[in-house]
């Protein structure tokens, strides 16, 4: 099979009769299936996609008991996806597939493992989405050291290996491709796409995912820095503190030594605040330490410690 596409959905019975035949048309030239991943739906959906899987289209589906969020969607549609390349795509009918074919030839015949969408003219709020999103892009480019414009664009493609080797967790559906890249798939395009006004219902997505997305990505680059080797952050950073403990507190004691032996005048060690300010140090520069040291333990105890992403054995 060419390709297969993931699409979750929330409350979008609505939008899936003309978006199956948009696909419809624009692969008509493929072999493909579309995988539907109803994450907890009240409004029908799933009653829609049962009727439209059998009615011998190309369309399967999976159902969530319950809401679980697009990365659940995204990791049980990748395990499901049968395609030598998978696209994703949302159901909200923003996303055109007419661009899917365009996406196809780029990792066939230029060889990427994954291209983005990217949405030039964005048809929402220019106030409560694209600016923050701009902001966002700006910041995952920075940490991630991937130059796309539009990290968290719903259109992707990808070859089967990729989907297939990283785990989508949480809420990190919004950083595929740095998840990609940690895995070892570095060659990573971006193509720009028509995006649409929303025709059906309203977004699943409020202004908390902004906060959520920054959080979620600076737990990435911690785990991707840091995650097999905690005590190099840890470690380093209790070290560090320690010692400006220490010297704070050497540097106090020594001076009241130096004043009493002279018969000058003196402050107690005890009055002055620095003291307090080098004990705190110390004490959370032995913390830290032992957080390097419990984590080097948690990390080396771990079972997947020897999982190496291998592309070739000969």
């Amino acid at each position: 099979m060419d390709i297969s596409i993931v699409i979750p959905l929330l409350n979008e019975r609505e939008s899936l009769p003309e978006l199956t035949a948009w696909i419809d048309r624009a692969l008509d030239a493929f072999s493909y299936e579309i995988i539907f991943v109803d994450d907890g739906s009240t409004d029908g959906s799933w009653d829609l996609i049962s009727k439209m899987a059998k009615d011998g289209s190309h369309v399967r589906g999976i159902r969530f008991r319950r809401n679980y969020g697009k990365s659940a969607a995204l990791y049980e549609g990748f395990a499901a996806a049968k395609g030598d390349i998978v696209v994703t795509m949302d159901a909200d009918l923003q996303d055109s597939p007419e661009e899917i074919p365009e996406m196809v030839r780029m990792i066939r015949e230029e060889g990427y493992d994954l291209v983005s969408g990217w949405k030039q003219h964005r048809k929402d709020n220019p106030v409560t989405k694209n600016l923050p999103s701009k902001l966002y892009n700006a910041t995952a480019r920075r940490v991630t050291g991937i130059r796309l414009h539009d990290m968290n664009c719903g259109l992707k493609a990808y070859k089967a290996d990729v989907v297939k080797n990283i785990e989508v967790y949480g809420e990190m559906h919004r950083y595929i491709p740095y998840l990609a890249k940690n895995a070892g798939f570095t060659k990573i395009g971006e193509k720009p796409v028509v995006h649409q006004k929303r025709k059906y219902g309203k977004s699943k997505f409020g202004l908390d995912r902004f906060v959520n997305g920054f959080l979620d990505l600076m737990s990435l680059w911690f785990l991707s820095r840091f995650g097999g080797k905690p005590m190099h952050f840890f470690g380093t950073s209790g070290i560090l503190m320690f010692l400006v403990g220490f010297v704070m507190a050497v540097w106090i004691i020594v001076e009241k030594l130096v004043l009493q032996g002279q018969g000058l005048k003196y402050r107690p060690v005890t009055d002055q605040p620095l003291f307090y300010l080098a004990l705190v140090a110390l004490v959370l520069g032995v913390m830290l330490f032992l957080a390097g040291f419990i984590g080097e333990m948690v990390s080396r105890s771990a079972p997947g410690r020897n999982n190496y992403q291998i592309s070739d054995r000969i």
